[in-house]
């Protein structure tokens, strides 16, 4: 074995001989892949907001959920919908314009959330709530996250004409008899899942930079929506392995490294961008 091959397996490879390692790489692609997904819809619809207003949202959920003993993914979900509903109702009943809905909504339930979790004695750790515990997760967790994020997925692109359509011209989706009211609630019901599946490995803070990065790299590089679909997907998923072994090796938070990543890779795909864009100025 050559240096550089012997220096790749240890870059590589060795991290992964480590069983909490390989339960956080996989929980990291999963999540990665339904974040991807998503982040394409919530692109091109104009929605990375409702992401941020949402994922903050299902904190004074989680804390309910703890304090009647149910299980805290069906309290996030049930918190994440609300504020979506919310922010509908809001929007459509007064002159006060869409973000400042969702700013108003998402920090007044995340501050109440807050204030809940500190009077409430609870054994969940506030740091991995916010930030998730992705080398922390058990099997168990994962099977419940692809329990989630699975059908999510499947649901996604199965309706992704309509959601598409949709998103580019609402008025043309209605005239042609698409339920454009029901779609846009269940796009809602989506992120919010997406949300509850991403919930324990990279928490309510960086889920937000996961459901927007993937689907920013991929429309700055193509101009299809299902090429911006696997433009997403791919660098999703070589941001989280690339991230989860980086976290390793850094001995740094695993969600905090796979969001640097993507960043890195949004920096690449806009630089591509703009070199393209000058080489279409310079042509004509």
């Amino acid at each position: 074995m050559s240096l550089i091959e012997a220096s790749l397996h240890s870059w590589l490879i060795a991290p992964l001989t480590h069983e909490f390692m390989q339960r956080g790489l996989v929980v990291a692609v999963i999540v990665g892949v339904v974040c991807a997904v998503l982040s394409c819809f919530l692109i091109l619809k104009g929605w990375s907001l409702m992401g941020d207003a949402v994922s903050h949202a299902v904190l004074p959920g989680i804390v309910l959920a703890q304090i009647l003993g149910l299980p805290l993914a069906a309290g996030a979900f049930v918190a994440g919908l609300s504020c979506s509903l919310a922010i509908g109702y809001l929007k459509e009943n007064s002159r006060v314009k869409e973000d400042t809905v969702m700013g108003i909504v998402f920090s007044g339930m995340f501050a109440l959330g807050l204030v809940m979790f500190v009077k409430v004695e609870s054994d969940q750790h506030l740091l991995h709530i916010l930030f998730g515990n992705m080398l922390g997760v058990r099997w168990a967790d994962i099977a419940e996250t692809a329990a989630i994020a699975v059908p999510t997925i499947a649901i996604m692109l199965a309706k992704r004409r309509d959601f598409l359509l949709v998103a580019f011209d609402p008025a043309h989706a209605r005239a042609i008899g698409l339920p454009v009211r029901w779609l846009n609630f269940g796009l809602l019901m989506l992120l919010a899942l997406t949300i509850v599946a991403a919930l324990k490995a990279v928490g309510i803070i960086l889920v937000v930079a996961m459901l927007i990065a993937p689907g920013a790299i991929g429309f700055l590089t193509t101009r299809r929506f299902d090429a911006m679909l696997a433009v997403a997907v791919v660098a999703a998923t070589l941001s989280s392995v690339l991230g989860t072994i980086l976290s390793f090796h850094l001995d740094g938070a695993t969600g905090p490294c796979i969001v640097v990543v993507q960043a890195v890779f949004f920096l690449a795909a806009l630089g591509l961008n703009l070199r393209r864009a000058a080489r279409r100025a310079a042509v004509a």
